[in-house]
């Protein structure tokens, strides 16, 4: 029988995400097993989310973890519940201000880790003992704008397709793959002069208007669907928070030169969904607007109406959002949080209340793999990690490796 894990020591560094900023990243100990986990964060982020860093920078984010780090030796590394309320009431703040969301989430993430390996089982298992488990369907991010590409570049943040039609991880991997670079064909066709730009996730990023790029992606998608037969289907994240003007009171796609009133972004949307058939759309208005969620959730059907700004990865904001019946998934972000302990929690709950769950990953990530077995561990439905890019496949890859040992 293994020994006991228990958390010996922790040790922080300074490390590179993978826009070249500094953020943090733990070891922690556990029976001389070495957990690792490096903090993603994100460029769009939403007003309730923990605060990454403490207020005198990455440095001392990192320092003082090494001041409250005898709070944690000897704790239990396999109860994330314990991990998180140690954190919670080391920080003391509610929104990790003090010690740094970053320096939580990666604590309790390679505690976590840690922890598996002492166990000698997955970490999947070691976040959710019940099965049966099951495979989150990959959600691709092909071409984007927004606040994750330049100038030019569409509105709208994200225009993602999912493989539906796959029957195992690595056929939907390898489909999503080739949507990515039918998009590319399809960019190249229109503007021989496209140097190959890409934003954050690694997602082409084209002078294109938001119609040109919704119409452009389903080309792609359809072309793929129609030379594999794999039914691949279309998805956006709005990321409406970026574009809301609260004083205008209006949606302003700057890039487009369009204001939309609440209503004129419901009807807009409510059109794109029926007429590209969208199986997913994230965070189609601000959020604080609960009741557009609700109406829109209302008007669609057969859609995935996500909230990521709006739930935030909190309990309390998925209680009100299902009160008023906004929505029916939501993204699971752990250091949107703060701590795994709590991303577990919500994910709970969000089962408990009948929300799909999408596990996702940040702008700014690394090639740390934790996230396919925190999509699994928690039953989401889908895994966003984007497509091409090292931080990327490394999470699908796992994935790849895990349904190759059967679950």
């Amino acid at each position: 029988m293994p020994e006991a894990p228990v958390i010996g020591s922790l040790k922080a560094r300074v490390c590179i995400n993978s826009r070249g900023e500094e953020t943090i990243e733990v070891d922690v100990v556990v029976n001389s097993f070495v957990g690792r986990a490096c903090a993603p964060s994100g460029a769009s982020v939403g007003k309730f989310e923990a605060i990454n860093f403490s207020q005198e920078g990455v440095g001392e984010t990192v320092r003082h973890v090494e001041e409250y780090s005898q709070n944690l030796i000897g704790k239990r590394a396999d109860n994330h519940q314990l991990i998180a309320d140690t954190l919670k009431k080391i920080d003391g703040t509610g929104n990790y201000s003090r010690i740094g969301g970053s320096a939580a989430y990666s604590i309790s993430v390679a505690t976590a880790d840690a922890a598996s390996k002492a166990l000698g089982k997955p970490l999947y298992k070691l976040l959710e003992e019940n099965g049966p488990y099951r495979l989150p369907y990959p959600l691709g991010n092909v071409l984007g704008g927004g606040k994750h590409a330049g100038p030019g570049s569409p509105d709208i943040q994200e225009f993602l397709v999912c493989p539906v039609g796959a029957k195992s991880i690595g056929e939907a991997v390898k489909i999503n793959i080739h949507v990515h670079r039918e998009v590319y064909r399809l960019i190249l066709k229109s503007d021989p002069n496209f140097t190959g730009g890409m934003g954050d996730e690694r997602a082409w990023a084209p002078k294109a208007s938001d119609q040109q790029a919704i119409e452009l992606v389903a080309e792609a998608a359809e072309n793929i669907s129609q030379s594999h037969g794999i039914e691949t289907r279309l998805g956006l994240d709005i990321a409406a928070s970026s574009l809301w003007n609260p004083k205008k009171k209006l949606y302003e796609y700057r890039r487009s030169s369009i204001a939309r009133t609440k209503e004129d972004q419901l009807n807009y949307l409510a059109d794109v969904i029926k007429e590209y058939e969208l199986l997913y759309i994230e965070d189609p208005f601000h959020e604080d607007d609960y009741y557009s969620f609700s109406k829109l959730t209302r008007q669609v059907s057969a859609v995935l109406m996500t909230g990521d700004d709006l739930f935030a990865s909190n309990i309390g904001r998925l209680i009100h959002g299902a009160d008023m019946e906004a929505g029916n998934s939501a993204i699971l972000k752990i250091n949107q949080t703060g701590t795994l302990g709590e991303a577990l929690n919500f994910a709970r709950k969000a089962r408990n209340l009948n929300y799909a769950l999408i596990s996702s990953h940040r702008s700014g990530d690394s090639t740390d793999t934790h996230l396919a077995h925190v999509a699994i561990g928690t039953h989401s439905s889908m895994i966003k990690s984007g497509i091409i890019g090292g931080e990327r496949v490394a999470k699908l890859n796992e994935l790849i490796r895990i349904d190759e040992g059967h679950l």
